[in-house]
């Protein structure tokens, strides 16, 4: 049975908590979306492995927008 305490850290997991850009554009840009999303892809396998589906997801979703901002920039 899940407690409130694991749901409220569940809330502030690290992949909840994602830093945040300064800068939205310029020449780094590629180069963070890329070091992001195997950050995300890592945490959301590390979720996987522990039994966490909704963390796994929520991870793969930011790895998949940090995929797509990749494929904006580069090609």
């Amino acid at each position: 049975m899940t407690t409130h305490r694991q749901n409220v850290s569940r809330a502030f997991s690290q992949c909840s908590n994602r830093p945040l850009s300064g800068s939205r554009s310029g020449p780094q840009q590629g180069v963070n979306a890329k070091a992001r999303y195997r950050m995300y892809v890592t945490l959301a396998q590390a979720a996987a492995l522990t039994g966490d589906v909704v963390e796994a997801e929520n991870c793969y979703q930011h790895a998949e927008h940090y995929y797509r901002v990749m494929r904006g920039t580069t090609g």
